[in-house]
């Protein structure tokens, strides 16, 4: 009991000095006093990771196609709005995409770096809807390791660099993942449609590749950044090589086993049911909660999913 009450006074002693080194230009903007604030709503985001299903077993799922619409193309404008003011403002300033040491100046440039490193973070807990969607939907398998890992981690991790670190090195990361996930939420707009448009998306797989490419050019910087002693936190540095390695392995696994290695569906875990040559989907996704099944020579239709 008093090892444990010795780390957590050691916590609460790191962390006070840890504020005195802080960036005073956002400690008062919305949700940068805290880390409360941020860790609540990423504890109330895996508490419904684990009830919503429970929640959902026994109901009928939505369909949202609307909303998914709206959500999915309003995160391609916000995402665009953050890779702009990152590439105008970096540009405006002088950055260097090899080694740029943070700026903790009132510079009009810096501070809108600040600002768009801040709405980046921000995005990373809207981002936390995917889930809900995907849950409310009854897409439960969408709801992996990785994604969760994924979307916990980026939106808490990034309090930590937006509270010491908004600027310099941390807007090259920023900036090339806003630019993937313009195209990412993009093609999730775009297959909210439906069939008539999906049949476009062939390059789904090559959204992965892209990632796993983002990973190792985000290793490659990083350690020339070590290389080449850049004026810049070494230990975010060493923990940044350690986190990309972790969706590298995660992202290739997932690649693999779905574009690879697929596995089989047995009939009995999704089947699809052709009722006159078609398939039932809903937003152009098989959907075995709503499947047409032929018994005794009439159709039967059950589950059907809720609408908005």
């Amino acid at each position: 009991m008093e090892i444990v009450t010795h780390f957590i006074n050691d916590t609460i002693q790191f962390y006070t000095w840890g504020l005195t080194i802080a960036d005073k230009r956002v400690e008062k903007w919305p949700l940068m006093e805290s880390p409360l604030p941020t860790l609540a709503i990423s504890s109330l985001y895996l508490l419904f990771v684990w009830l919503g299903p429970k929640y959902m077993q026994n109901r009928e799922p939505f369909q949202l196609r609307s909303t998914l619409i709206v959500y999915n193309f309003g995160m391609v404008i916000l995402n665009l709005f953050i890779f702009k003011e990152l590439f105008l403002a970096a540009r405006a300033a002088g950055y260097s995409y090899i080694c740029q040491p943070v700026s903790y100046s009132e510079d009009v440039n810096e501070v809108r770096i600040a600002g768009a490193l801040w709405w980046y973070y921000v995005s990373k807990g809207i981002e936390y809807l995917d889930t809900v969607f995907f849950i409310l939907r009854k897409k439960f398998n969408q709801v992996s390791f990785l994604h969760v890992y994924h979307h916990c981690t980026m939106f808490t991790l990034w309090w930590i660099g937006i509270k010491w670190v908004a600027g310099g090195q941390s807007f090259f990361g920023a900036h090339m993942n806003a630019s993937i996930h313009i195209i990412m939420y993009l093609y999730y707009g775009l297959a909210a449609f439906g069939p008539q448009i999906q049949k476009y998306l062939w390059w789904k797989k090559y959204l992965t590749i892209i990632q796993m490419i983002q990973f190792h050019v985000t290793i490659g910087h990083t350690a020339l950044s070590l290389y080449i002693d850049c004026h810049f936190p070494k230990w975010m540095h060493w923990a940044l090589i350690a986190y990309a390695v972790t969706f590298i392995v995660l992202f290739a696994n997932f690649y693999y086993q779905t574009y690879r290695y697929p596995r089989k569906e047995t009939s009995s875990k999704a089947r699809k049911v052709a009722v006159n040559g078609a398939v039932s989907v809903t937003n152009g996704v098989s959907k075995p909660e709503s499947k047409l099944v032929v018994e005794n020579g009439r159709k039967k239709k059950k589950g059907k999913a809720k609408r908005e």
